[in-house]
């Protein structure tokens, strides 16, 4: 296990898939940095994929407002909820391999001179149909 983190570059790469290989390296216990979470690609007519979004966000509680369910609309805070799901969160392990993933919208000062890895086979070159971009769809459900 090496100390230094894998840095992962979202640009143009589907989301599940590149997500799933971040789970995978969180779980082996690598720390994880994902950068330019905004420029990830969702799959699927976009249209679709705002309606899905949105009727996600009409889930709420008449009850105390701080038992209500969190609805990220952030492109990093909505990249690092998909990747929650990805995870056996549940568990003690599945908590630490959370804590080991650091999802930024943009690129930081800190990592801009590290190199980053792409993952092959979640190129959003190789998709035959139409996506969407993350930072695209937080606009659409009141993100910044």
């Amino acid at each position: 296990m090496s100390t230094k983190p894998i840095v992962i570059d979202a640009t143009n790469l589907v989301l599940g898939r590149m997500l799933s290989y971040a789970a995978k390296k969180a779980i082996e216990g690598q720390d994880v940095i994902i950068l330019n979470a905004s420029k990830a690609v969702i799959s699927g007519r976009k249209r679709s994929i705002i309606r899905r979004a949105k009727v996600k966000l009409r889930t709420r509680t008449l009850a105390s407002q701080d038992t209500a369910p969190p609805h990220p609309r952030k492109p990093e805070n909505y990249v690092r909820r998909v990747l929650r799901g990805m995870l056996p969160f549940k568990k003690p392990s599945g908590k630490k391999a959370y804590r080991r993933v650091r999802v930024y919208a943009d690129v930081p000062v800190t990592y801009a001179d590290e190199p980053r890895h792409s993952v092959s086979g979640a190129e959003a070159s190789k998709l035959r149909c139409h996506y969407m971009l993350i930072g695209d769809l937080s606009k659409e459900i009141g993100g910044v």
